[in-house]
């Protein structure tokens, strides 16, 4: 019998714990073509052993898999929204130490943007944002802290001059930030979610599950949240049921947990 996808998602479920199965299929096949085109190697069964003998090309593959796609202050109108409005609110109802969760975080982008648009509010020495991505390289990536011109262009003016400095082509982020920024491992349809958050931030990574993989994200988001916390997702994304979930909707891209 032919070695075919179905058995392919299962070893590479054994090699990672990612379940290719919840993620849209045409898709994924299409940028699991395209790596294997890329490795010259002769179909599935023979990219899983390469998987399995080649660090390089594993590292590759996880990475490619998990869709990084990152940049400060993306959709800044929704950022500004946060400053003027859903901080100040969180604040009013939980204090000045927040718990906050930016979920499926890549390249440390979104979290490092959290901690500068709550340093408008809160001493950064009390901010403290808890990051997680189911890529350990990419995690590797985000505690560097090195970013292209492109990726910063939406941070305010104040917060470039003040904590990046430009090394080459490059722009480093400053240790006051990533000091307030915990990194780890998480994989969101498989492992556990923490409770009891003021503020869950997941932007424009659920676009590539499948609704029923969404749907069990969104609830155990839910879960996840205090009452009266929020979620903040991404421009790309909405919760249809909301309501059937357990959400009431702020505006397009918030929801609170009534």
């Amino acid at each position: 019998m032919a070695y075919d996808y179905e058995r392919f998602k299962k070893e590479v479920f054994a090699l990672t714990s990612i379940d290719l199965s919840s993620y849209k299929e045409k898709q994924m096949k299409r940028r699991i073509d395209t790596l294997i085109e890329k490795r010259k190697v002769d179909g599935y069964e023979e990219y899983v052993k390469t998987l399995k003998t080649d660090k390089e090309t594993f590292e590759e593959f996880v990475s490619y898999l998990t869709i990084n796609v990152s940049e400060f202050y993306r959709n800044p109108e929704q950022w500004d929204l946060l400053d003027k409005q859903i901080i100040p609110e969180l604040i009013n109802k939980f204090g000045k130490n927040l718990k906050i969760w930016s979920a499926a975080c890549s390249t440390g982008d979104e979290p490092y943007s959290l901690v500068m648009a709550l340093s408008r509010h809160i001493p950064l020495n009390q901010i403290k944002i808890m990051a997680t991505d189911i890529d350990k390289q990419i995690l590797e990536k985000a505690k560097t802290g090195l970013y292209n011109e492109k990726s910063i262009e939406n941070v305010p003016d104040d917060f470039k001059k003040k904590y990046f400095t430009k090394i080459g082509p490059s722009y480093k982020i400053s240790d006051e930030i990533k000091s307030r920024v915990d990194f780890s491992q998480h994989n969101l349809l498989k492992d556990k979610y923490p409770t009891n958050m003021h503020m869950i931030v997941c932007r424009n990574v659920l676009i590539y599950f499948t609704e029923e993989a969404k749907e069990e994200v969104f609830k155990k988001f839910n879960d996840s949240l205090s009452k009266s916390g929020v979620l903040f997702i991404g421009s790309t994304e909405q919760i249809i049921n909301y309501k059937e979930i357990g959400y009431a909707r702020k505006n397009s891209f918030y929801y609170e947990k009534p």
